[in-house]
């Protein structure tokens, strides 16, 4: 099991109520991204013809996070298809979760410009990470 990506709450993500802006959390999802996508696939990944590409986005704000709270972002992989799959994630505050939301990305030749199917090295990975239902 990878843990979980220990969010560092800038002074810079707060707005003027006080809590992390809303448009902060996608920022959030992406470096839980990255942190998983390194844990899984190494540093060597060759990401330019075996990369991936977002296609949707979307956030559920349950509970504002503050500055000093303990954030921490839980990914979990929630579909697999053939060119494309979906992640949840869940950032939580002391195992309360405060926020929801998920993509889709889409496996991408950046040297071609053209889709791909998902490889099946990175397919094998992305299993550990699937939840059912």
């Amino acid at each position: 099991m990878i843990p979980p990506f220990k969010i560092q709450i800038r002074f810079s993500d707060i707005d003027m109520l006080g809590h992390v802006n809303n448009v902060i959390y996608l920022s959030y999802f992406e470096m839980a991204r990255v942190h998983y996508f390194t844990k899984l696939m190494g540093t060597d990944w060759d990401w330019q013809s075996k990369g991936v590409v977002l296609v949707k986005n979307d956030v559920e704000y349950l509970k504002p996070i503050t500055l000093y709270d303990p954030a921490e972002a839980h990914l979990f992989v929630s579909n697999i298809g053939n060119k494309s799959f979906s992640l949840r994630y869940e950032i939580r505050v002391l195992d309360q979760v405060h926020t929801t939301g998920g993509s889709t990305l889409v496996c991408f030749n950046n040297l071609t410009k053209e889709t791909i199917e998902i490889p099946e090295d990175f397919k094998i990975q992305l299993t550990k990470l699937h939840q059912h239902g």
